[in-house]
């Protein structure tokens, strides 16, 4: 990826500019020391000028008022704030009326922000002070008062909260009163510039030690720069937080969120004082000392996808090759490309009008279709349909370019959904709420409806990234989250009535992937590089889930590694320094998740021998006992070294009834309520009160026999023998009521126990006989 750099032969300005914006995506404002203002047209290459200031006032920053959100395509910002070395800022409309000028700060008012729902202005000055001011220029508040000028000031995502500059410190200081300040010393130079993201939540800053450093918004450093040779004046984010720009003196730089730089321009321009990115991402402004306005476009993207690489070249220009036989093809659009995706044999390009979506069979006739809102900002794509996120909404269509749906939630921005936030597959799509950060919303992706019971998933702390698996049957759907803590869970994305299991599977996990193949999944843990081969082992076996999953060393890959994509058996890693590492993975475990998926149980159990690894063994027998195949599972166990589990399977084996097989199943993945309301469903009160027995669930087994008024005497003799076993007295009152004035009679117990077991085996061959002679007839 590189910039690809275009400035004027002469400067359209005679003094410096200072600052530039964009209205669209193809208009430009820029302000400079000579007093004009003038508008660009990057279609027509034109330029006019909009309005002369008066002579005192030299302009400093200007800020466009934003566009609400969920507005048409193209539609233009109105008016614009722009601040000045008199002390004021000035409500400029797009035709250069100037609306309003309040006095403001004693001195230059250095930088003026909108937050991001255009309710309130933000200014900071020469004197230390930053104040909040209304969409009509009253005063609100002044937030702080600093003994040093403020050089530069940005919202917080939420815009609850303000990043400003005081000398070499950063501050973020809430709306709040009397909530908590932080603070923290950043540079060893005067800090001139900052940038705070509403997607990813990181901060750029730029100062005179000639550095830029990313930090989080916790105020720890992610990434510092080598020191350049002049000062850094400008930095600013790319709108979807992938990418953001760095501007010094003859220097303009092109970085990726996590500080590496992708490409470095030397243009001739003094100092870039002020750098802005266009609304949809795809190029930036440079505001330059020598009067010139620098405009670069972000070309050379690549994107890979098995066999086969495509290259954004030109704005409207893509070059695909496929590395097994070197054919090349050129595809060409007839708008800028914005966004693009290749993934699962398709490629979806988004341009600023139209949606392509190109077969990797064949390249010659895409499927077009118009766009409803204006520029894309996420493309996310599963196996049988892909998601498009715009400013209006999300879409989901399929590969047919037919429209399936379109989800929404209460309080949806879709300004801040990045692909750590949204996750789709087959049949569901999950987000992350921004409002409260603890909660995913999880939607069908044929309707667009709330799944299941149309209840959220809710976690006990905040959610940092979502990840839902590709393949298997809509019941068995997982979604896999990091939280705050680095921790890693997973759950179930159905979820009716009962509230769904969240099971921790790693700590310290910092970024993980799914398999488009099938349901492995694999993350980066602390200093290893872990592959949990079947994470549903948590709800069938925990005991084994150590065995399922296969670790290595993952120094090799630095600090801050990301995966990028987990395709087949090959893990593509991104290292912090920008390198690509990759990792290929075991092929054995995919094939016998496509063995069991097929039901080939004696393929499966030949291949574990075959292979000869624990791993894949472990991994069987959580297959087995999750498809209830007790004859494989016996021989997995076995193969694995757990005598006592093999031993419990084969008392499974030689129940009288399906429904008594079924439950000891469930009680052996730990499911007791699951098993108990099975065995009542099919009147087997007692075997219900045995597990309860068996589990020393006193309480309910006596509550399970006073409700159906039945061996009530065989739990009191059960729970007296236990008693006395460790030479206890009994001390529940529950059970001291009952057993007032009752003789246990251990003969009599064993007879009706007895009866109970007869009476089972009786009903299961009777069941059996009767779909014998159905199935005669």
């Amino acid at each position: 990826m590189r910039l690809k750099i275009s400035l004027l032969k002469e400067p359209r300005h005679q003094e410096l500019v200072s600052c530039v914006g964009w209205t669209t995506a193809e208009e430009l404002y820029s302000c400079s020391d000579d007093h004009q203002i003038v508008k660009w047209n990057l279609l027509t290459s034109e330029t006019s000028q909009i309005v002369k200031l008066p002579d005192d006032i030299y302009p400093i920053d200007l800020h466009w008022f934003p566009k609400s959100l969920g507005i048409k395509k193209q539609t233009q910002a109105e008016s614009f704030v722009l601040t000045s070395s008199d002390g004021k800022f000035h409500l400029i409309s797009k035709l250069g009326r100037v609306e309003k000028s309040v006095e403001a700060h004693c001195g230059a008012v250095l930088a003026g922000r909108w937050n991001y729902e255009g309710t309130a202005l933000v200014t900071v000055g020469e004197d230390g002070q930053i104040k909040i001011w209304s969409k009509t220029g009253m005063l609100r508040s002044t937030l702080a008062q600093q003994g040093t000028p403020v050089y530069s000031v940005a919202w917080g995502p939420d815009s609850e909260k303000v990043l400003y500059t005081a000398g070499k410190q950063l501050i973020i200081k809430p709306l709040q009163p009397n909530a908590k300040v932080l603070q923290w010393k950043a540079h060893d130079g005067i800090i001139l510039k900052v940038d705070w993201n509403s997607v990813n939540d990181l901060i750029l800053s730029a100062g005179e030690d000639c550095k830029y450093k990313v930090w989080d918004s916790y105020g720890r450093p992610l990434y510092s720069s080598q020191p350049h040779e002049h000062p850094i004046t400008s930095v600013a984010w790319a709108p979807d937080g992938e990418l953001f720009a760095v501007g010094s003196f003859h220097t303009l730089r092109l970085c990726d969120k996590t500080g590496w730089s992708y490409a470095l321009e030397k243009p001739n321009t003094g100092s870039i004082f002020n750098i802005a990115w266009s609304v949809d991402g795809t190029q930036i402004a440079g505001a330059c000392g020598n009067g010139h306005v620098v405009f670069g476009h972000v070309v050379e993207q690549r994107w890979e996808w098995k066999n086969f690489q495509v290259t954004l070249t030109k704005r409207r220009t893509m070059q695909v090759r496929n590395v097994l036989n070197d054919a090349v093809d050129i595809l060409e659009f007839r708008d800028r490309v914005i966004k693009a995706s290749l993934n699962c044999a398709h490629l979806v390009v988004s341009t600023s009008l139209q949606c392509y979506v190109f077969s990797t069979k064949n390249w010659n006739t895409p499927l077009i279709f118009d766009l409803k809102e204006g520029t894309v900002s996420l493309i996310l794509q599963a196996e049988r349909h892909f998601l498009l996120v715009d400013g209006g909404g999300i879409y989901l269509y399929s590969y047919e370019g037919r429209f399936i749906s379109s989800p929404k939630f209460p309080g949806m921005r879709t300004d801040i959904l990045n692909a750590q936030t949204v996750s789709l597959s087959n049949d569901t799509i999950a987000i992350k709420d921004k409002a409260d950060e603890k909660i995913i919303f999880l939607f069908e992706a044929s309707t667009g409806k709330p799944l299941g019971d149309g209840k959220h998933l809710s976690h006990k702390i905040e959610i940092l990234e979502i990840a839902l698996d590709q393949k298997g049957l809509t019941n068995d759907r997982k979604i896999a989250f990091i939280d705050k803590n680095r921790d890693l869970y997973i759950t179930s994305v159905k979820r009716f009535g009962k509230e769904e299991q969240i099971i921790k599977l790693g700590t310290m996990v910092h970024t993980v992937a799914w398999c488009d193949t099938c349901n492995i999944l694999c993350g980066l843990q602390d200093t290893r590089f872990t592959v949990w081969y079947y994470p549903n082992t948590v709800y069938v076996d925990r005991d084994i889930l150590p065995k399922t999953l296969s670790e290595r060393d993952a120094s090799e890959f630095s600090k801050n590694p990301h995966i990028m994509s987990f395709v087949g058996n090959q893990v593509t890693i991104r290292r912090a320094d920008g390198s690509l590492v990759h990792i290929s993975i075991s092929p054995y475990p995919a094939i016998l998740h496509e063995y069991v998926g097929s039901s080939k149980w004696e393929d499966a159990v030949r291949l574990c021998r075959f292979v000869k690894e624990q791993t894949m063994w472990a991994c069987l027998a959580a297959m087995a006992i999750a498809n209830r195949d007790m004859i494989t599972a016996e021989i997995a166990y076995a193969a694995i070294g757990e005598i006592d589990k093999v031993q419990y399977i084969n008392s499974i084996k030689d129940l009288p009834s399906k429904e008594s097989k079924m439950a000891h199943i469930l009680l052996f993945s730990g499911n007791i309520q699951e098993a108990e309301i099975i065995l009542l469903q099919a009147g087997l009160v007692y075997q219900a009160i045995q597990i309860n027995i068996n589990l020393y669930n006193w309480e309910r087994a006596l509550e399970l026999a006073v409700k159906y008024k039945t061996h009530v005497d065989t739990v009191l003799a059960y729970r007296q023998k236990f008693l006395e076993t460790f030479g206890k007295q009994e001390t529940n009152e529950r059970y001291l009521q009952y057993a007032e004035g009752l003789q246990i009679d251990w003969e009599k117990i064993k007879v009706k126990i007895q009866m109970e077991i007869t009476k089972e085996r009786e009903r299961s061959s009777s069941s059996q006989s009767n779909k014998n002679i159905s199935l005669k007839h």
